[in-house]
């Protein structure tokens, strides 16, 4: 450029946008713009289908576009630090979750897609006639009113075909369309004019100077570009999607798009302008045939003129056969920083991430202003044509950047997890907004990991969340994974010591006694007086029935006297033999000695009178937190049994008492507890109904064969569970396509699966990753990460256990003995 063009001006004499009337841009060339703003797909989530479905609904938009047209995909990516919120009402492990991710730095990814509509009688310009390089700007009149018209419907159509692409219930792609205030701004927010002008996307951005004197410089950003303007630059192919090959494996491929490495996965503030100049067809290709046959001509004179020659020769065969379009494209890379010294590590990047997709980029620098106006939103048309390159559209969209970061979903409710590429919180709900979208039919959830590979974290980690989110959540556990938890939420625990053996108190009732009450006492007393094998006569179960109806008759009328099973024993002894007696039933209907010899081992002085007399005035019902640890009594003959049924009563009748509160019942290595033919009925019936009251049931176990083994089971927890979560399977990669088969995954997330704990950032930390699909609509990993607080509360490291209960021993406060070893643990000790 000359001098006299580089000399002082003000931004407002040079702006190229005229007005902005009806959410749309003018530009003073008389392009007619609409902006919007789209929701893209999360990246690290799509298959290799996926991909080439979103290329071909691109295709397809784009074709729909008239001639004379611009699409201009800008993707901004700008370092962000996660800033979380600190209400007051916050938990101990729910604020170390926030302070732990303070300022957790991640690419923020904003994505606008301009789409203008040029004049036809318009010529090709380059960087010597644009707005910014003119002095005398005369705006041309409007185009015809039925083009116009015309050019909306063909918008309208564009933005439908997008948003048609993936499943009905979750599509890929979202769009808004940019009102006059999100583009111009208002007194109190910055319009994303002014942001391109300052290179800040806050709602607070400030216009600031521009200096073209020696490259670009935006206020106290210093900027270089790197873009694809020629062929020469470009591999000899292009295509969808590309292989990612840190979480790729041998057995499967891992995909992301082939312009992924420009978005972020540059790791870098930046934004990518991507180009799509759609000319007149006809007149584009009349002109390639007279530079073909022109080229035929001299072809005697120069070996490379034949071979240009046979490449436009190509591509008119191809535009004809195939009935390709033809389009111009261009791909940028703006990037900026305070420091110069900064921007050759930049430089070092952007090439990298040219060279992963075997592009040879060039980094401008005498028409950087140039290209830096073509990119303002609305100014497409002002783009100078040298900087252009001619393909299909087939190959133009597959330079778009089609991935952005995972979203929070849910409003209030669902758990924490993070960011697989940053680490950052993202709130997921597994449970209500799925139902909603009927991604999923019912809540319930399957979680399958081998030892070591963060289960216990993340289950850990999802019933504290749920729980402080209102719901309740009964516990089957084996092996003390939620003793820290259950202490610190002062929820109920269910253990067998020698010292203090288990001990329930099923005859307590909350409130009025109901049919399911007294049916599950009876079913209790049932499986303590018969045998598996053995059946109970009509007679017998009358005869129960109207003992239990009797007793509490019995209470009623004298408060003094105590419900446990003691009172119980000697209400059938006394009263009740003396009314069978007296109304003459014979031994064979109901042998009542014979019931009281059996159940004497429980009453006081037997030996097990603990097991259903407890003291305590423990409410199970309303109780929010309780933890059934069935290690020491899982082959105990007696005592497994009877706790096993007291848990069936316990949830059931949360179940069906507990209205609008959300119940969960989380049973932890599923074999142990599935023995026994009266559980196993037990969880089959409640994965069918549990949907009907609010609730949901999870099974979590080590090995599949657990599941497998177990033919009344099987069907009904991998049938009704719309939710699985997988942890590291690398275990089981030998016999993962058994596990594949039974819990009807897809290549995809077989992909996703394998892929789990490949690619982990050593400056992040300990964390691992977890696999969740949604009915199988929804999949994608996660990670687990977790502050010091979280560790120490949900490590079932035996060392680590102690040395968290020795501190609790010492303090008599959970929360303070938890700050203590979290304290230590930062200083490494």
């Amino acid at each position: 450029m000359s001098s006299k063009i580089l000399a002082s001006a003000s931004l407002e004499s040079k702006q190229p946008i005229y007005k902005i009337e009806k959410d749309c841009l003018i530009s003073k060339n008389a392009d007619v713009t609409v902006a919007f703003r789209l929701e893209l797909p999360e990246i690290f989530t799509l298959s290799r289908e996926d991909y080439a479905q979103l290329q071909q609904a691109f295709v397809k938009a784009v074709r729909l576009l008239p001639d004379h047209c611009a699409v201009h995909k800008q993707d901004w990516f700008v370092e962000d630090k996660y800033a979380p919120g600190f209400e007051t009402d916050r938990t101990l492990l729910s604020s170390a979750y926030e302070r732990h991710f303070f300022e957790r730095p991640f690419l923020n990814h904003f994505c606008y897609l301009y789409i203008t509509k040029m004049s036809s009688e318009r010529p090709d310009w380059g960087s010597s006639s644009g707005l910014l390089a003119r002095r005398n700007i005369v705006p041309k009149d409007m185009l015809d009113k039925k083009v116009m018209e015309a050019f909306f419907d063909n918008v309208g159509q564009f933005l439908r075909t997008l948003e048609s692409v993936g499943p009905t219930n979750a599509p890929y792609i979202k769009s808004h369309r940019l009102t006059s205030d999100e583009l111009a701004g208002t007194p109190e927010k910055s319009g994303l004019l002014e942001k391109y002008f300052a290179l800040n996307l806050s709602d607070q951005a400030q216009q600031v100077d521009l200096d073209l004197t020696n490259g670009l410089k935006v206020g106290q950003q210093f900027c270089n570009m790197f873009s694809v303007a020629n062929l020469d630059d470009l591999p000899l192919g292009v295509e969808s999607d590309i292989r990612y090959e840190p979480l790729s494996t041998e057995y499967t491929d891992f995909p992301i798009s082939f312009a992924a490495p420009l978005g972020l996965l540059l790791g870098t503030s930046h934004i990518l302008n991507q180009y799509v100049f759609l000319d007149n067809t006809q007149k584009t290709l009349k002109t390639f045939e007279q530079k073909k046959d022109r080229l035929n001509s001299l072809s005697l004179y120069s070996r490379q003129n034949s071979v240009n020659h046979e490449f436009y020769q190509q591509y008119l065969n191809e535009a004809v056969a195939d009935k390709r379009r033809p389009a111009r494209v261009h791909v940028n890379v703006l990037t900026w920083s305070e420091s110069e010294d900064e921007l050759t590590e930049v430089r070092k990047l952007v090439n990298a991430a040219f060279n992963t997709m075997n592009c040879k980029p060039r980094q401008n620098t005498v028409d950087i202003a140039a290209l830096y106006w073509g990119g303002v939103p609305g100014n497409a048309g002002d783009f100078p044509s040298e900087e252009t390159f001619y393909t299909f559209i087939e190959q133009s969209v597959c330079f778009w950047a089609s991935e952005t970061n995972y979203r929070s979903t849910g409003a209030t409710k669902g758990i924490k997890l993070s960011d697989r590429l940053s680490g950052r919180p993202v709130q997921v709900d597994l449970s209500d907004e799925p139902m909603k979208k009927q991604i999923i039919f019912n809540r319930n959830k399957f979680i399958l990991g081998p030892s070591g590979s963060g289960k216990s974290f993340f289950t850990n980690h999802m019933v504290r969340q749920y729980y402080e989110q209102g719901a309740h959540v009964l516990l089957v556990d084996t092996g003390n994974s939620y003793k820290g938890l259950c202490e610190l939420k002062g929820g109920v625990y269910f253990t067998y010591e020698e010292d203090n053996p288990i001990a329930f108190n099923p005859f307590l009732v909350s409130g009025k006694l109901d049919v399911e009450k007294k049916e599950s006492i009876k079913t209790l007393l049932q499986a303590l007086w018969k045998k598996d094998d053995e059946s109970v006569s009509q007679s017998e179960y009358v005869s129960l029935s109207t003992a239990v109806s009797l007793y509490y008759v019995m209470l009623e009328e004298d408060e003094t006297i105590r419900p446990s099973f003691n009172t119980f024993y000697e209400f059938v002894k006394g009263p009740y033999s003396e009314l069978l007696l007296a109304e003459k039933v014979r031994e064979k209907d109901f042998d009542i000695d014979n019931f009281l010899y059996v159940l004497k081992p429980y009453y006081r002085g037997g030996e097990y009178d603990y097991l259903l007399n407890s003291p305590k005035e423990l409410d199970l019902v309303q109780s929010p937190f309780i933890v059934f640890e069935l290690d020491n009594i899982k082959d105990h003959p007696i005592l497994f049994p009877v706790v096993t049924l007291i848990i069936m009563e316990t949830f059931i009748s949360k179940m069906r008492k507990l209205k609008g509160v959300r119940k969960m019942i989380l049973i932890e290595e599923a074999w142990k507890a599935l023995t026994t033919p009266g559980m196993a009925a037990y969880i089959k019936y409640l994965f069918k109904t549990v949907r009907k009251f609010f609730g949901e049931a999870i099974v979590v176990t080590q090995e599949i064969d657990d599941i497998i083994g177990n033919e009344i089971v099987k069907d009904a927890i991998i049938n009704n569970s719309d939710t699985k979560i997988l942890l590291d399977q690398r275990k089981f990669i030998l016999k993962f396509d058994q596990i594949q088969s039974l819990l009807s995954l897809t290549e995809k997330e077989k992909a996703l699966i394998l892929s789990i704990n490949r690619d982990n950032k050593p400056e992040r930390g300990r964390y691992t990753e977890v696999f969740i699909s949604l009915g199988g609509v929804v999949s994608k990993v996660y990670s687990i990460e977790v502050s010091k607080e979280e560790y120490i509360t949900y490590t079932t490291e035996e060392s680590e256990k102690m040395r968290l209960f020795d501190k609790f021993e010492k303090t008599g406060d959970m929360p303070t003995a938890i700050k203590l070893v979290a304290a230590e643990l930062r200083e490494g000790k």
